[in-house]
């Protein structure tokens, strides 16, 4: 690939990337669909398999997210209970002995 498709892509992408995260949507979409055609026009063959396996990799990232969430709920449980304060020292505690 090119240097200045190269810098288009990633510019694009990462513009995108941006726009998204201000809740600039359409400009976003927008952006990010240039570096994915130009992405696609390069390698084609990677982009249909990509493509192809779509499903099973939203399944998979579907499959993490509830994962996490369920950890997360338990988390916390015991920090909304009554007396339940402790927990997030406790955190706060390990984070601090795992840091220094």
């Amino acid at each position: 690939m090119k240097t200045w498709k190269r810098a288009l892509m990633f510019g694009s992408l990462g513009a995108g990337a941006v726009l998204l995260l201000t809740r600039k949507r359409p400009a976003g979409i927008a952006a990010a669909t240039v570096g994915l055609a130009i992405l696609a026009s390069e390698y084609p063959e990677q982009f249909d398999r990509l493509w192809e396996h779509a499903p099973e990799y939203a399944a998979r990232g579907i499959e993490i997210f509830c994962a996490l969430s369920q950890v997360a709920g338990r988390l916390g449980e015991p920090a909304s209970e009554p007396g339940g304060e402790g927990v997030w020292e406790d955190i706060a505690e390990f984070e601090e002995r795992a840091s220094g």
